[in-house]
């Protein structure tokens, strides 16, 4: 707090601001400040109220020990000067004997009689006060059903009273009813009871999150899945990282474990890391840790203990050693809560969690579905399952020459033998064959520095790749090997040409100038070059034809297309002489690509249907699925996304025959994706999308991963799969790479920015305009981008209109209206304006009219701009709208002749309606709302009917019959009102 408070007025403008704050630390420790202040006044009724907030504060901050004595400084205070209590203070003060014993019970240091005398004090001061005691028997049957005894009468006795004002909210009450029959068995009894709460139609501060918790695991015994997948989405959202709903999230972690989610698990209980420190409530802790230990036992048992996991600050954990720290510290907690009540009931209580066996083998959680082995450390990659791979020689010598020969034919079983070699060559004890066949120990160290930089080069890591290519010609000089040294240094120059360079308005020239100047290096080192066995020549021809073909791709020009022809006849010609099949595929496949590249799809079609008739009776067999692959990006490129997704899909299957990395089936599952858009059928695509990026990040390609991850997240929010989509969000914002800022911040705001956009669609306006406002201020430093900071700070002006803060949403209106002014963004900024003065007219009516058109004077000026640039809105023409917006807006406002002057403005530029759909809608809306205004608030019905009677008829004509439902309806309205 950065002044204390000088007058009881900002004592209690302050009570409210902090009112407004999340619960956590700061709130409380404000809390705790302002009692400080308050008692400064010397006034009992401020004191009251700052008791009040900060025993709120304790309370939902679970710090349960300091409540009691909060509550007994209100009480003494109470009994001092009663009359200082209004009714308000009076019900806020009994209201609150019920949290003291909650948190009393929660302490199991408080002894068992203690917890008893506290109730009887409850019981004395509501009959004192004339009282209703249904709330007194709620607390009595809350602890019975703690303690583990008598619970069934201390139920019937709570729940067969009538409620009164002071008892526990109807959401809280269900919760405790269904917990009861849930303590039962009767899972069906439990979820029934559940039901209002579970559907939304009663909540409170803590439910439904908490019903939600406890409700997981019934619906599952109950073969409800999918509500179970959906709640806890929803539900685990609502108590994620928040101290007072600690056992709520343990609850979480123990779904995940039992549902085949157990590295989701660890991904949560990575994100709820602070509660280990910061819960207060050692029943809540309990709660918690059980949970914990539930997943991390889980975890163990699939032979994942060496895993890390996030636990109690101050070291390093693993699974298992967590899961030991946990388990002390859990049954401690659950004897101690015994020996208070005498029962064993926290014990066994805690057993049954323990020993619960999973109770599905696998639930798909997210969009995000990942495995233990895809969080470990070194996630080892699955072999295939359709073939046998070629056996890995336990001879050293054979196993070298293996390596080379797969090598020399390109086969995807030469990185297994390699893989096998490296491992050898870095052992301190390794001893070099002592065998000419086999060549010398400088010779292998080349072999697999080419390795090494080939498969950096296929993870787009070209500057690794030419630096290790570079190094590997260095040893084969030395070894003696020109030839091979040759093809080092050719695959080097490959590897700088393809290095990004830098962005500007020459980049594609120059870029396809170095392309020139690489391949004429090239060429020059394959005459030089003597002594070149086929396979080489073959490869360096390929190296030649691939230059030229990436400058056509560069460029795009006309004139390089016969070159990468050309080159590709060459090496046609010469790998068909000396019978090298992967050669002849390579350049039949480079060939399709060239005319592809030169806009010729169907003779590209043609060349790839030649090339899969030749491979099946020439093969390679491995070269089957990526031009499987071509032809269906081709097929997508001629508008047949049928052919394009049987293609795709076949390639994709043929491709689980080969090792991981030799096919990228990545981009199968994003190819498939788009065909599958195209077919309508956008839940496949939503699959393919997640599936493509999990196999970029699986590949090292993260930015690529979060590319793929950020489509999928607004394709999932476009579906209405609005939880899905922020579940997916919230796991790619935790990784660590972005926590530590390492990723594209561009690419990261994108992601925030639809995690925000999610948000409002849920509902959670407090949440989305925070995340808006903060990414406002963030990219109202983009200077290279002020067009992205004006959309972004214009949604956010609206968001904070839909909150009523009109003053800052006309600070955020400005931003965006000067950043729009160095980057146009017409239509994002005139419904903003709009929107705006829609929100402030209809929440302030008059008081909020001048305001409103100031916004819609702003609207014009951007609608007079658009037609001066010859704009063309994608969506509703800029002076439509305007012209219908201030009819809306003095509607709101009472300025009812205004409002319709503005709409008989709209007529005039809509004009009437066609058989087309294009504005037949906005026009009718039109009509509706300037039929209310003349018939209802200006009360002539008589010329609003005619205007209705000639619209419906007109629509009606023109065959637009659900556009005349709603002035049917205001029609009727009008007329019994008449």
């Amino acid at each position: 707090m950065p002044t204390a408070p000088q007058t009881t007025d900002e004592l209690f403008q302050a009570l409210s601001e902090n009112d407004r704050r999340p619960y956590g630390r700061t709130r409380t420790v404000t809390a705790e400040e302002l009692v400080d202040a308050a008692e400064q006044f010397g006034e009992p009724e401020p004191l009251a109220y700052a008791l009040l907030e900060l025993q709120e504060a304790y309370t939902y901050g679970a710090e349960p020990r300091k409540s009691p004595v909060v509550f007994a400084r209100l009480l003494n205070l109470f009994d001092e000067q009663p009359d200082v209590f209004d009714e308000r203070l009076r019900h806020m003060l009994f209201w609150r004997f019920k949290w003291v014993a909650n948190a009393l019970r929660a302490l199991p240091e408080v002894p068992l009689e203690s917890l008893r005398q506290w109730l009887t004090e409850m019981r004395d001061r509501y009959v004192k006060a004339d009282l209703d005691l249904q709330p007194y028997y709620g607390q009595a049957y809350q602890l019975a059903a703690h303690v583990g005894e008598d619970t069934a009468l201390a139920y019937e006795l709570w729940a067969g009273r009538t409620r009164s004002r002071l008892s526990d909210c109807e959401a809280c009450e269900i919760c405790e009813r269904a917990l009861c029959h849930l303590a039962s068995g009767d899972d069906e009894r439990a979820l029934r009871t559940w039901e209002p709460v579970l559907a939304g139609k009663e909540s409170c501060q803590e439910e439904p999150a908490r019903s939600v918790s406890y409700a997981l695991l019934p619906l599952l015994r109950t073969g409800d899945a999918d509500r179970a997948r959906e709640l806890h989405l929803t539900g685990y959202r609502a108590c994620r990282r928040n101290p007072s709903m600690s056992g709520e999230v343990g609850r979480h972690l123990e779904f995940c474990a039992l549902t085949g989610n157990e590295a989701r698990g660890l991904e949560l209980l990575a994100e709820n890391r602070s509660l280990f420190e910061e819960v207060d409530s050692p029943q809540d802790l309990f709660d918690f840790l059980t949970g914990v230990e539930v997943l991390l036992q889980r975890v163990e048992l699939l032979g994942h203990g060496e895993l890390p996991a996030a636990g109690y600050a101050g070291r390093t954990w693993t699974v298992a050693g967590l899961r030991a720290e946990v388990r002390d510290r859990a049954d401690d907690l659950a004897a101690r809560f015994d020996a208070r009540n005498g029962t064993t009931a926290h014990t066994d209580r805690r057993r049954a969690r323990l020993d619960r066996a999973p109770l599905l083998d696998a639930l798909e959680l997210t969009l995000r579905t990942r495995s233990l082995d895809d969080v470990a450390p070194a996630a080892p990659v699955a072999a295939p399952a359709a073939r046998t791979a070629a056996a890995v020689p336990d001879s050293l010598p054979e196993l070298i020459l293996q390596a080379r020969a797969l090598d020399e034919q390109g086969h995807p079983d030469a990185q297994a033998c390699w893989a096998r070699l490296r491992t050898l060559v870095a052992a301190r004890d390794y001893t070099h064959p002592d065998d000419p066949a086999v060549g010398p120990l400088v010779q292998l160290r080349a072999d697999l520095l080419d390795n090494e930089a080939s498969r950096a080069g296929h993870k787009d890591e070209f500057a690794v790749a030419a630096d290790l290519h570079e190094e590997a010609a260095g040893l084969y000089d030395d070894a003696g090997m020109p030839a091979h040294a040759a093809l080092a240094h050719a695959c080097a120059l490959l590897a700088t040409a393809e290095i990004p360079a830098a962005e500007g308005a020459h980049a594609a020239e120059t870029k396809a100038a170095a392309l020139t100047t690489t391949h004429a290096s090239m060429a020059r080192l394959h005459e030089e070059t003597a002594g070149l066995a086929p396979y080489q020549e073959a490869r360096l021809l390929q190296l030649r034809a691939t230059v030229l073909g990436l400058r056509l791709q560069t460029s795009g020009s006309e004139e390089h297309v016969a070159p990468v022809l050309a080159e590709v006849e060459l090496l046609h010609a010469f790998a068909t002489r000396h019978d090298i099949a992967g050669q002849i595929s390579g350049a039949l496949l480079l060939r399709a690509s060239t005319h592809a590249l030169s806009g010729d799809l169907p003779t590209a079609v043609s060349e790839i249907d030649g090339l899969l008739d030749r491979l099946k009776v020439h093969g390679p067999a491995w070269h089957v699925p990526r031009t499987l692959g071509l032809r269906g990006r081709l097929q997508l490129g001629l508008q047949d996304a049928q052919a394009a997704h049987a293609d795709l899909a076949e390639g994709l299957r043929l491709a689980a025959d080969w090792p991981a990395d030799a096919v990228n089936t990545g981009r199968f599952h994003s190819d498939l994706a788009e065909a599958c858009m195209h077919l309508g059928r956008p839940d496949e695509a939503l699959r393919h999308l997640t599936r493509s990026a999990e196999l970029d990040l699986r590949r090292g390609s993260r930015t690529d991963a979060f590319c793929t991850y950020s489509n999928a997240a607004q394709l999932s929010l476009d579906l209405g799969r609005i939880e899905d989509c922020i579940a997916l969000l919230d796991s790619l914002l935790a990784e660590p790479d972005v926590a530590a800022k390492e990723l594209d911040d561009r690419l990261i705001a994108q992601l925030r920015l639809t995690r925000a956009r999610a948000l409002h669609a849920g509902e959670d306006l407090k949440a989305a305009t925070t995340e808006f406002v903060a990414l406002a201020a963030e990219s109202a430093g983009w200077d290279d981008d002020a067009g992205s900071h004006a959309m972004i700070a214009a949604e956010t002006a609206v968001l904070l209109g839909e909150s009523g803060e009109f003053e800052r949403a006309r600070e955020a209106a400005d931003q965006a209206l000067a950043a729009h002014a160095r980057a146009p963004r017409y239509e994002h900024l005139s419904n903003c304006l709009r929107e705006l003065a829609r929100l402030q007219a209809q929440q302030q009516g008059s008081d909020g009219l001048p305001a409103a058109l100031a916004h819609l004077a702003d609207a014009g000026r951007i609608a007079d701009e658009a037609r001066a640039a010859d704009y063309e809105a994608r969506g509703r023409s800029l002076d439509t709208a305007l012209a219908y917006e201030h009819g809306r807006v003095n509607a709101y406002a009472g300025e009812y002749e205004d409002a319709l002057s503005a709409l008989e403005k709209d007529f005039a530029l809509l004009g009437e309606p066609g058989p087309e759909q294009d504005h037949a809608g906005e026009w009718a809306e039109c009509v509706r709302l300037a039929g209310a205004v003349e018939g209802i608030y200006l009360k002539r019905p008589a010329p609003a009917l005619t205007r209705l009677d000639a619209a419906i008829s007109r629509l009606t004509a023109l065959g637009h019959t659900e556009e005349t439902e709603p002035l049917t309806s205001l029609a009727a309205r009008l007329r019994d009102e008449e």
